[in-house]
């Protein structure tokens, strides 16, 4: 099943998880890791995975599937062996072609450190070069997804232990991604320069260190929150504690997508919370563009802030004209074209509030405008007179290179038709977009990255090679 079909979002490709126990005072870290896992799922719902190590073992379990799926007691079980003290956790989307069990991580190689598992979220955007190189000196590679140069790179610089390896590649490596690296004895995390890619530290009351790409991981398994590992910084935990250098000169720019509509309400990442960040959307939102309507809806989940943010600033009554089924997460069997399109109508119901009604509909994004026009029509037919469409993120007119799984250029609907034409696409009264300054001053943030917006990128852009590159981001 492509994960695209069924939604028209962008897809935040992956979510990382990581657990060190201090002298061994956890004594399940896999546990642990799992249930970070299922609060970082909606990062990632195709395949999932943990690695955990003792000082004499090294297990890893990984399939194709949900983290309550994949890991049943059975499962987890096989993790929970005597003296683990550290694990990490992955758990992931992918792209097209990509929906395969060998491309399920973390990943592990075998080198003179030791056994060593990665787990990434992001996107190398030179790794077909890097790969393209170390084939021709006789490299093997056993996936189809660019984490794999990142540590085979590692493993090869033979004469270093693990932090001074990583830290070597991380100069050589380029694109957005946030990594968390084990060996039997330590954790190693760490962000590219720009930090567009989240990786949060937290601390457990024994003083066991936690990686994790949002907060709410951490929430979830009695960890304190310490802080953000800082754009270019590669942190170890281990015996130790926490050592920190930092290996690349920071260009904060992170993801604007992450306050938009990929992390967690409950969170705050590099000091901007995620929830009043949303809020301010929606009040920019009336500021820029008002609307005349009787009633504010959102779409749920990640539009419901903003709708909030647009009926304080307007004074229009908020209310919920959309109903979301608990019940309709993934869909396994998608037999016609036709079944896949009423795949909205399962997850989403409109509802008597609406009837009658001039309406403001808030959303976070516009990628291909299939879903939104399905969601315009389901509130005409509930009786809505006018159907006012705001959105909390600019128009999306390019490709993401850095871990974000959206659609080719020729396929977003703003990076060909005018505001106006998608407007008749999608059936709405009126169309608006937030502004890019309005996004950066609700979020508040001196910089994020808005490529996708603007085309500016500020870790690189692959070039017109990377849109036929055959590898696959995570």
């Amino acid at each position: 099943m492509n994960p695209r079909i069924e939604s028209d979002k962008p897809r935040e490709e992956c979510g990382v998880m990581a657990v060190r126990s201090a002298d061994g005072t956890v004594n399940d870290v896999a546990g642990l890791t799992q249930l970070g896992l299922v609060a970082l799922q909606h990062r990632g719902e195709e395949s999932c995975g943990i690695a955990a190590a003792s000082d004499e073992d090294f297990r890893i379990e990984k399939d194709m599937g949900l983290v309550s799926e994949v890991f049943d007691e059975a499962r987890i079980d096989k993790l929970r062996f005597p003296g683990a003290t550290v694990a990490i956790g992955h758990t992931r989307y992918s792209t097209m072609g990509s929906s395969l069990r060998f491309n399920a991580q973390p990943l592990t190689v075998r080198s003179n450190k030791g056994l060593i598992a990665l787990a990434h979220n992001g996107n190398f955007t030179n790794a077909r070069v890097m790969r393209d190189a170390m084939m021709a000196e006789g490299a093997v590679f056993q996936t189809t997804n660019d984490s794999e140069v990142m540590i085979n790179l590692v493993a090869r610089y033979a004469h270093l232990d693990l932090p001074d390896a990583t830290a070597r590649v991380m100069g050589e490596l380029e694109g957005g991604f946030a990594v968390v690296l084990m060996d039997k004895h330590r954790i190693v995390g760490l962000r590219d320069r720009n930090g567009v890619r989240p990786l949060v530290i937290g601390e457990m009351d024994e003083g066991s260190v936690v990686f994790a790409s949002e907060p709410g991981a951490l929430n979830v398994i009695g960890a304190r929150f310490v802080r953000d590992v800082a754009p270019g910084e590669l942190v170890v935990a281990d015996g130790h504690g926490l050592q920190s250098r930092q290996v690349l000169e920071p260009n904060p720019t992170p993801c604007a997508f992450e306050w938009i509509y990929f992390a967690r309400g409950d969170g705050t990442l590099d000091g901007a919370s995620v929830h009043d960040s949303r809020v301010r959307m929606g009040e920019r939102l009336w500021q820029e563009a008002p609307a005349d309507a009787d009633v504010v809806v959102g779409v749920p989940e990640s539009g419901l802030a903003a709708a909030i943010g647009f009926a304080r600033a307007s004074g229009i009554p908020y209310d919920l004209g959309l109903y979301k089924s608990p019940y309709a997460g993934r869909t396994f069997i998608n037999p016609t074209q036709r079944l896949r399109e009423r795949k909205v109508r399962l997850k989403l119901a409109a509802t008597d509030v609406v009837r009658g009604k001039r309406v403001v509909l808030v959303d976070d994004s516009i990628v291909r405008g299939t879903t939104s026009g399905r969601i315009v029509g389901m509130l005409r037919e509930a009786g809505a007179r006018e159907v006012h469409f705001r959105v909390s993120s600019p128009p999306i007119k390019f490709p993401c290179y850095y871990g974000i799984d959206t659609a080719a250029r020729q396929d977003l609907a703003a990076a060909s038709l005018t505001i106006e034409q998608i407007r008749e696409r999608i059936g709405a009264d009126s169309l608006a977009f937030i502004s890019e300054e309005g996004l950066q001053r609700a979020i508040g943030l001196a910089r994020t990255c808005t490529a996708c917006f603007d085309g500016h990128y500020p870790a690189g852009h692959p070039g017109d090679a990377a849109e036929k590159d055959d590898l696959q981001h995570t």
